[in-house]
């Protein structure tokens, strides 16, 4: 069986140093928030609608993006900590 992949960071840095991202869908930038997921894993999410252009008519997309710290959610618990966005 294969070894699990550890986290190379703590909470606390992911809370201290973590930044939120910009990600480009359709030509346009979303501001992509950085998150502590309810399971326990640290990442970003973002959750949104936007139009998009398709043979000049204009179609409503919905956005749902999940970016996750793989090992994170085996991370030990900091004192204090909430599922609370960081960004």
């Amino acid at each position: 069986m294969p070894e699990k992949t550890k986290c190379p960071i703590s909470r606390k840095q992911f809370q201290e140093h973590a930044k939120g991202l910009d990600v480009v869908i359709g030509g346009q930038t979303f501001r992509v928030p950085t998150k502590e997921f309810s399971t326990g894993s640290l990442g970003w999410y973002l959750n949104g609608k936007t139009n998009l252009e398709i043979d000049g008519k204009d179609v409503t997309i919905q956005i749902g993006l999940n970016l996750t710290i793989v090992g994170s959610k085996e991370l030990p618990k900091e004192p204090g900590s909430s599922d609370a966005p960081t960004s």
